[in-house]
């Protein structure tokens, strides 16, 4: 089977594995713990958090989270009490991880801004709504690439716009890392007070994440209660094994996204497999640009002409190949439902309910898109075919003699 839903969740890389499972053996013990056990797995952790932070800028914090859906929640729930009068912004593209704890520690203090047609958040829109804001605006909140589009958001410009108004940033960075280049990724710290990630999306453990924070914005900020752990900060005893295999994940993700052989040939083939779709499949359209170089390499969001994609989904499962409709969390959140992104960026429910999402690892090959080019084909054929053919055997004809 081949995959195409890694914004969902990617396999273990065996780099991550073999780190889990050293760390599982040599450094199991809590590393809270006041003995010789607990020594070596505390050095573990803190050799981890060093390595994490050296990829931000200076006076980056690291808390180690279960991913960056408990980070996200400890920040909004953060703001929500550290300025009990002021209101935040968040985009109307953002991720069911930020968006329903915004949703539920703000309540009537949450405003969201919109997005653009080519799937980028509104700038204009969010200087407007931060000028025009009768109560102090506290956060902003923005992502990085965007789930179901992979569209690069304007990050810099945003933070600049919320510092201005006085507000703090706050940007789901999980689906940039291992697909654009490091030098890009150590620019989020300069640029927010808050970095989200988590290990799942780019080939770590699931269960384990990270909020790097501004210690110098955001010196007094704290999450979870109930021990010392990560300076009191966030409580609970610490993964290290799969602390660990995250970073080693997140080493190889790093490689393999700065290998300009390797990335211009992945490149090249997931722009050969879009132009092909169009072409081959007419009426269908991509959304968030035909500009590849504003979406990360290895994510398609594509509206077909007919076909509900829930169809289109089972059809390629049947040829071999692991697809999406779009992101797994809001289709366990509300099934049915049309895309929240899609629908802000202008597409109708019924084109949102005929689009998907097509993820690739960074082994993918060209043989690979290409292979999935031919699917869409067939699946296209097969799906026309067997539409005509209930068609045709939903007529009666009546014989009156």
């Amino acid at each position: 089977m081949h995959y195409f839903d890694t914004n969902a969740t990617t396999p273990l890389h065996p780099a991550a594995r073999a780190a889990w499972l050293a760390a599982q053996d040599e450094c199991w013990q809590n590393a809270a713990s006041p003995t010789a056990g607990g020594a070596r797995a505390n050095a573990l952790l803190e050799e981890c958090r060093a390595k994490l932070a050296s990829r931000f800028t200076p006076g980056t914090k690291i808390i180690f989270t279960s991913g960056a859906t408990e980070a996200n929640n400890a920040v909004l729930a953060y703001e929500a009490t550290r300025q009990p009068v002021t209101h935040a912004l968040i985009s109307a593209l953002e991720h069911a991880s930020v968006r329903l704890p915004a949703e539920k520690f703000l309540g009537p203090r949450l405003r969201v801004f919109p997005a653009c047609r080519d799937g980028t958040a509104d700038l204009a829109a969010l200087e407007t709504a931060l000028k025009r804001a009768d109560v102090p605006i506290g956060l902003v909140s923005l992502m990085a690439v965007n789930n179901e589009t992979g569209v690069i958001q304007p990050i810099q410009e945003a933070r600049e716009i919320a510092h201005r108004h006085g507000a703090r940033f706050h940007c789901d960075a999980s689906q940039a890392f291992g697909k654009i280049f490091k030098s890009s990724l150590s620019l989020l710290t300069v640029f927010c007070d808050y970095v989200t990630g988590c290990a799942h999306k780019f080939g770590g453990p699931k269960g384990v994440g990270f909020l790097a924070f501004n210690s110098k914005t955001c010196p007094q900020f704290s999450g979870q209660s109930g021990g010392g752990q990560e300076d009191h900060r966030r409580a609970g005893t610490v993964d290290v094994p799969a602390i660990a295999a995250m970073l080693a994940a997140l080493d190889v993700a790093e490689r393999e996204a700065a290998d300009p052989a390797t990335s211009n040939d992945r490149e090249i083939a997931h722009d050969i497999f879009e132009s092909r779709l169009l072409r081959e499949i007419p009426g269908a359209t991509l959304n968030g640009g035909d500009d590849p170089s504003a979406r990360v390499w290895n994510t398609t969001s594509l509206t077909l002409p007919r076909h509900a994609n829930l169809r289109w989904l089972k059809r390629l499962e049947r040829h071999g190949f692991v697809i999406a409709t779009g992101s797994a969390c809001t289709a366990t959140e509300s099934p049915g439902t049309p895309s929240r992104v899609l629908t802000a960026m202008g597409l109708t429910p019924e084109a949102a309910a005929r689009t998907v999402r097509i993820s690739a690892l960074p082994g993918t090959s060209a043989e690979d898109f290409y292979a999935l080019a031919d699917a869409f084909v067939r699946g296209a054929a097969e799906l026309d075919a067997e539409q005509t053919s209930a068609a045709d055997n939903s007529t009666t004809v009546i014989s009156i003699s």
